[in-house]
Order: C-alpha cells, then sequence, then structure tokens
C-alpha cells in the first residue's frame, strides 16, 4: 500500500497534468479564512509547473450536492493561488465542470500554465465514482496526481475513478508524506510507540482502538470516549457521556490489552461540572475517578491534572506517539487543560510526534503547537481510517512504484 509513484517518478514535460487536490476551505462571504490547505498543496504544484507540465487543478469544496451552488466555488480559491504561486490561476467557470470554458483554457495552456477546474461536487456523480464524468475528467489529462489525502477513503470520480482511464496515476508530496508518516507509525514505528485517543464516542473509534493495540506499547484513553471504559471497569461515572452499547466491547478490549502485555491508560481524575459550562466560567471541580468518588449529579468533561501528568510521563519515553481526538471539551479554556498538557508533553518529547487531524489538528494550531510536532494529518476521516489499518481507495489507485 506504501510503495506508491510519486510526482519524482515521472516526467511531465509538455503532459496535461490533472492534480486532484484539497481545496476544501472555509470560507466568509467570498474570503478564504484559513488556507493552510492551499498552502500545503504549493509544493507539488509548483514541482509540476517548474518541470514543464500543464496543470490542471480539481477540488471539491463544501457539500454542494450535485448542484452548482454560487456561494461554493472554486473561483476565490482561483484568485488566492495566483498570489501564492505569483503567476496566473486561471479558473474555469463551468457548472459541469469539464465544460467548454475548462475545455477551452485546456487547449489553450502552455508549459507550466495552471487552470483550476470548479468545484468537482457541482457533479451528483462525483461521489457516486460515476463513469461518465470520471471519462470526463480523464478526458482533460495524460497524467494524473493524487494529493488530496482529506479525501483519500472515499472512492469518487475525481481521485479514484478517474484513474481508470488514464495510463499514469502517481500520488503528490502530501500524499506521499501522509502515507509516510501514518503508514511507517502503523505498520513499522520506532519503539516504545504510544498511542493517544479521545474525542467524544468510542463508537467512532471502535476498529481503531482494536488495531492500534496490536500495534502500540501503550495505549492511552482520554476524552469522552473513556467513561464507557470507566463504567465497564465499575467506576461510578455520574452523567458523563457513555455507550451503554459498547460496554462489553470496552471490556474486550481491556482484556485484550492484558493478553497482548499492552499498557491500557484510563483517568484517574476527572474536571466535572453539573452541566455542560455555559458561560464557560461554571462551577467546575477535580474529581477522583475511584469506584464512588463521582457524583451523581456531575459530568466529566476534561482530564484531570494527575491524568494529566501520567499521561505526560507515558509519552517522555517514546519514540513514536501517534494522537487522534482532543483530552475534553477543549474549544472551552476552562476544559482545555488536559489537551494542552498533553499538545506540551509531545511538544517537549524527542518522539516523532503524528497528530490525526480532525479535532486534535485543530486543537494543536489553536494551543499554539502545531510547529512542534513532527507531522499532521490533513484527513480528519482518512487518517482514522487509516489507523484502523484499512486501505484507503484513494491511495490504492495511484500506481506502484
Amino acid at each position: 500500500m506504501l510503495n506508491k509513484k510519486s510526482v519524482d517518478d515521472i516526467n511531465v514535460k509538455g503532459q496535461r497534468v490533472l492534480v486532484r487536490c484539497d481545496f476544501n476551505v472555509p470560507l466568509k462571504d467570498g474570503q478564504i479564512t484559513d488556507e493552510n490547505r492551499l498552502v500545503a498543496a504549493l509544493p507539488t504544484i509548483k514541482k509540476l509547473i517548474a518541470d514543464g507540465g500543464k496543470v490542471i487543478l480539481c477540488s471539491h469544496l463544501g457539500k454542494p450536492k450535485g448542484e452548482p451552488k454560487p456561494e461554493l466555488s472554486l473561483a476565490p480559491v482561483a484568485v488566492r493561488l495566483s498570489q501564492l504561486l505569483g503567476q496566473e490561476v486561471k479558473f474555469a467557470a463551468d457548472p459541469n465542470v469539464v465544460g467548454p470554458n475548462a475545455k477551452a483554457a485546456v487547449e489553450a495552456m502552455k508549459d507550466g500554465d495552471v487552470v483550476l477546474l470548479e468545484n468537482t461536487r457541482y457533479r451528483a456523480e462525483e461521489t457516486k465514482n460515476g463513469e461518465e464524468f470520471s471519462k470526463e475528467l480523464a478526458s482533460l489529462a495524460d497524467v494524473f496526481v493524487n494529493d488530496a489525502f482529506g479525501t483519500a477513503h472515499r472512492a469518487h470520480c475525481s481521485n479514484v475513478g478517474v484513474t481508470q482511464y488514464v495510463k499514469t496515476s502517481v500520488v503528490g508530496y502530501l500524499m506521499e508524506k501522509e502515507i509516510n508518516f501514518l503508514g511507517n507509525a502503523v505498520n513499522n514505528p520506532e519503539r516504545p510507540f504510544v498511542a493517544i485517543l479521545g474525542g467524544a464516542k468510542v463508537a467512532d473509534k471502535l476498529n481503531v482502538i482494536s488495531n492500534l493495540l496490536e500495534k502500540c506499547d501503550t495505549l492511552i484513553i482520554g476524552g469522552g470516549m473513556a467513561f464507557t471504559f470507566l463504567k465497564a471497569k465499575g467506576y461510578e461515572v455520574g452523567i458523563s457521556l457513555v455507550d451503554e452499547t459498547k460496554i462489553d466491547y470496552c471490556k474486550e478490549m481491556m482484556e485484550k490489552a492484558e493478553k497482548l502485555g499492552k499498557k491500557l491508560l484510563l483517568p484517574v481524575d476527572t474536571v466535572a461540572a453539573k452541566a455542560f459550562p455555559n458561560p464557560i466560567d461554571a462551577q467546575i471541580e477535580t474529581v477522583e475517578v475511584d469506584a464512588d468518588k463521582m457524583p451523581a449529579d456531575m459530568m466529566g468533561l476534561d482530564i484531570g491534572s494527575k491524568t494529566a501528568q501520567m499521561y505526560a510521563e507515558a509519552v517522555k519515553s517514546a519514540k513514536t506517539v501517534v494522537w487522534n481526538g482532543p483530552m475534553g471539551v477543549f474549544e472551552n479554556p476552562v476544559l482545555a487543560k488536559g489537551t494542552i498538557a498533553v499538545a506540551k508533553s509531545l511538544a517537549e518529547t524527542d518522539a516523532t510526534t503524528i497528530i490525526g487531524g480532525g479535532d486534535s489538528a485543530a486543537a494543536v494550531n489553536q494551543l499554539g503547537f502545531g510547529d512542534k510536532m513532527t507531522h499532521i494529518s490533513t484527513g480528519g476521516g482518512a487518517s482514522l481510517e487509516f489507523l484502523e489499518g484499512k486501505d484507503l481507495p484513494g491511495v490504492v489507485a495511484a500506481n506502484d512504484k
């Protein structure tokens, strides 16, 4: 799965190169409010320009559900990309994506030119991986480059379907980086390997927990999902978030950890409140998690300081750390201390630190630790499926070396 051809393995001079990027950026009043994804795509685009390719970019944006929605047009992306690249990115405004504008723009391209197609999800077939739209996209290109890890876990026309009608399909630098970091972390980690899982629901991470227990040396559990484990141990958890249907599963996982000789760490104390704190400064207290310390009318909303210290200790000696999901309701400053403590411990370690997209990436960036991490994944769902050990259609579709 990890031995894929990349942009370094091909010669694109004079070739039409269709590049699937992840330009699914937040827009407010037609302005891009966070351009991380654009910046992340630049190395691949610049490489293809420098090598004399005719670079045709495509991406989805939001959920237009198969019809043209002007507020979800990629036009603002073309404007900002032109500025970032220092050359014109010609926008092909076609409601059906591969229309007369796109065809004419591609026809007129010289080596090193860049064209951006309209939002691929303007077409209903895109998310169904329909044959006709896949063929239309392929008709514009001699070579296909997939650099959109955020959609790699979905089989759509613009990342999987198109590869059936183009002879050469490779991955871009961003995809290559994701495959190397996440793939190696899971399949060939430097040990000790510590995995940290947080977030609200156990159900979202069932297969991840099971797969990581087989691969890692220590599995740390925090966030809302910890309370189903604590309840499975027979502890009082008050009105904390619990998935009653997953209690037996949590028991199984604790048994599995014991059988495999792996450490499974759960919170020993929690920051609790009577209700979801609103206003932010609602009354909170730190409660020991032991059998009956948790008041029946309170809910745990962050890991406590003893737990944070224990988790930080576990990270200290690690050589590889993968983290997916915050330790508490980090958006609320009062309940962010646990997530901050874990982020800080990762920032201070010499280990390879990999943040698995989604909320954990947002937390690390918002709390100012982003530049201290080895790798922050650009895909939430995709990185989770990677950690589950699943094959990602968008990766599998690229040519092997």
